[in-house]
């Protein structure tokens, strides 16, 4: 009986351990049936784990500024598509276009491409197919 148990909460443990990591990776709180295209300035570039970010400051309604959050993937997956944590740096003039949040309390999206102030557009190689990502497909 008590090796019953001892295997029970093992398993109990090891759920919750796992979950947190498999939530992680939820992009449910992004609309990506919406992409939006922000032109505006770079306040900051976070080459960080988890996921690396863009903040960058827009004229919003009426030309108030607007500071827009928007996640990327992480600098390891970044660094294999050609990306270096100097690819975007602060003062940069770009254009960005990303999946808005699904609630707009906070500005932030979940980035696709990025014009740099030379032309150059850097994408995200998970969108190649075009589609939402972490997005079953029912055949």
């Amino acid at each position: 009986m008590n090796i019953r148990i001892a295997i029970a909460s093992l398993v109990a443990a090891s759920a919750s351990v796992a979950l947190p990591a498999y939530a992680h990776h939820s992009f449910a709180m992004f609309d990506q049936t919406k992409q939006v295209s922000l032109k505006g300035t770079v306040t900051e570039f976070q080459w960080t784990n988890p996921h690396a970010f863009i903040h960058v400051e827009i004229a919003g309604d009426g030309g108030a500024k607007e500071t827009w959050d928007i996640e990327l993937n992480s600098p390891n997956n970044l660094k294999r598509q050609g990306w270096s944590s100097s690819s975007v740096k602060v003062g940069d003039k770009v254009v960005l276009v990303a999946n808005p949040l699904r609630e707009n309390a906070h500005k932030g999206g979940l980035f696709i491409a990025v014009t740099l102030p030379d032309g150059t557009v850097l994408g995200d190689a998970t969108r190649a197919g075009g589609g939402p990502i972490n997005v079953p497909v029912v055949p």
